[in-house]
């Protein structure tokens, strides 16, 4: 069954807007377990405009379910990731400067980079995911890289799913069999919400997980987190 891994950068934004402690980070990713999520992802970035370094070493040791932080494997970002050995790691090329990831890794040229840092993580025991384009060739290559997944980058399904829902999934269907036939695991992120969600894992049910943030944190603010959460995994189990 797919299971439904909370984002919660967008509560540390909120936090950082005005300084102190409010929202408290930490307790919305207990809260979200507590509601049923069945994973927590961070996205620490250089500037730490929403989660900060020092909330992934707070969050770590409090978590009950798994704990996912992903982001550009920049020499800071690897120490982190050495440091609080989450379940898993997701490697995304984006800037620094970088609103919110934008495209997949090129596996292909950067697979020397790619299989060092996928060793090191492996080495500690951490499962290796890499974010990649819905491009067969790209998965792949993410899996010469010694990867045990790949998560693919769902925001031109997003965008496609109202007027073509069908032809929007295709290219995701295509490379999600890749994954599956060269015998990597399957996540999935980036603009899924509640409208597209559930014909996304129906279309292909053998995503192991699916990470979710923005739109929960928008959808709460009308349905509260609780319920929201709740109807995230209705969409999920429904399927």
């Amino acid at each position: 069954m797919t299971r439904l891994s909370v984002n919660i950068n967008k509560i540390a934004t909120i936090r950082n807007a005005r300084g102190g402690n409010m929202p408290d980070v930490e307790k919305a990713a207990l809260d979200c377990e507590r509601f049923g999520a069945e994973g927590i992802t961070v996205h620490p970035r250089p500037d730490e405009r929403h989660i900060r370094y020092s909330d992934v070493r707070a969050i770590r040791p409090a978590l009950s379910t798994e704990f996912n932080i992903e982001g550009n494997p920049i020499p800071s970002f690897v120490d982190l990731v050495l440091e609080v050995v989450p379940d898993q790691v997701t490697l995304v090329p984006d800037a620094a400067d970088a609103i919110t990831s934008n495209a997949g890794w090129d596996t292909v040229h950067n697979r020397d980079f790619l299989t060092e840092t996928c060793r090191r993580f492996r080495d500690r025991g951490i499962r290796t995911s890499i974010f990649v384009d819905p491009d067969p060739a790209m998965v792949e290559g993410a899996r010469l890289c010694g990867c045990d997944r790949v998560e693919l980058y769902t925001a031109s399904y997003a965008e496609g799913y109202r007027e073509d829902r069908q032809k929007a999934i295709a290219p995701f269907v295509e490379a999600a069999r890749a994954a599956r036939d060269c015998g990597l695991g399957l996540n999935a992120g980036h603009d899924l919400n509640l409208e597209n969600l559930e014909y996304y894992v129906r279309t292909i049910p053998w995503t192991d997980e699916v990470s979710i943030g923005h739109a929960i944190i928008c959808d709460a603010l009308y349905m509260g987190l609780e319920k929201t959460i709740k109807a995230y995994l209705s969409k999920i189990r429904g399927c």
